[in-house]
């Protein structure tokens, strides 16, 4: 098996500057103000997220670590003998998915892994680092930079192939549930019938379990989501003063949602050049940054059914804090 190494653009409706200054605009105008979590992921976003994944507080990375370590055998066994194309979308380091391709190689599949993240960097570190470990067993690895919408376009370009599309972290529960609900359905339109998506969800429960993972004792989460206003200062011309700005995070047990926001401590005006604009802040007004919401099987098994999917099987960890949902295109 020949060893290819690639990482390409994805072709976009705009550049990411423009989509970066369209969003922020949007949602300092919108009650509440918020900002789309994906824009947490620039370079230096990116490593702080790696930071939080290592964190004691930080349960689900492990929780998934511990089901694909488990269960990666039993995953691989439901994948025919034809080629076949591992997506893995929102990669991250890849260090979970290295687990899934080991058992792939071992098995000796056929297959193609492409990784897909909006930021160059983590997709060029996560292509170099697994062409070192795993190049020489014959991994073939095509990057794309993209957001998930932009490269799930690209899977509908040859039908021989089988696909599994990877959607793990628990990155479902950064949509709402209309937002899922419409990512899963436009997933779904990009799959044949017979390919497979593993969905990692992080189940619902004590929230004393699940409020120190996005507000961890030493503030590593705190510095993740500041950086938003770093970014939006550097990329944007905005004159943030993050000194200015509180981070909040609470488990909203009504939506089953864990919410992050940051709050202004006193009332204040923040320019931001690119945009020409002001934005005015009340006294303990918060921008939302992230919500994260967490799920049960039952919720879990709605969303199948209604975007096109039949449940395989249920993965979870030995405390059942998270579960990988195999599902299948029907």
């Amino acid at each position: 098996m020949s060893t290819i190494c690639e990482v390409r653009e994805a072709p976009c409706a705009c550049p990411p500057s423009e989509a970066f200054a369209r969003d922020v605009l949007a949602g300092l105008c919108d009650a509440p103000k918020r900002i789309p979590s994906l824009y947490f992921y620039d370079t230096r976003g990116s490593r702080l997220f790696q930071r939080i994944t290592e964190l004691d507080e930080y349960y689900l990375t492990r929780c998934e670590q511990e089901i694909l370590e488990t269960h990666a055998s039993r995953i691989v066994a439901m994948l025919s003998s034809k080629r076949i194309r591992i997506v893995d979308a929102g990669a991250g380091d890849g260090r979970k998915t290295e687990v899934l391709l080991r058992a792939m190689l071992d098995a000796g599949l056929d297959f193609e892994y492409v990784p897909i993240d909006i930021c160059r960097q983590a997709v060029d570190q996560l292509a170099a680092n697994l062409h070192g470990k795993l190049g020489h067993a014959g991994l073939r690895l095509r990057g794309i930079v993209a957001d998930y919408f932009d490269a799930f376009n690209l899977l509908r370009d040859d039908a021989s192939v089988q696909t599994l599309v990877l959607f793990l972290g628990s990155n479902i529960g950064n949509f709402d549930v209309p937002q899922a609900q419409r990512f899963l359905a436009g997933l779904r339109d990009s799959l044949c019938p017979g390919d497979y998506a593993l969905i990692g969800f992080d189940l619902k429960k004590d929230p004393r379990i699940i409020e120190p993972a996005y507000d961890d004792a030493a503030g590593v989460t705190r510095e993740f989501n500041l950086n938003l206003l770093d970014r939006m200062n550097r990329e944007l011309g905005g004159h943030f003063d993050r000194r200015q700005f509180a981070h909040h995070a609470f488990y909203n047990s009504y939506d089953g949602c864990m919410e992050s926001w940051l709050v202004s401590r006193d009332g204040q005006t923040v320019a931001i050049d690119a945009l020409d604009r002001e934005f005015s802040f009340h006294a303990c007004e918060g921008i939302k940054v992230e919500c994260s919401f967490k799920y049960d099987l039952e919720q879990i098994e709605s969303f199948s059914a209604a975007s096109g999917f039949q449940v395989c099987r249920h993965f979870f960890d030995r405390r059942r804090y998270f579960v990988d949902a195999l599902w299948e295109a029907v």
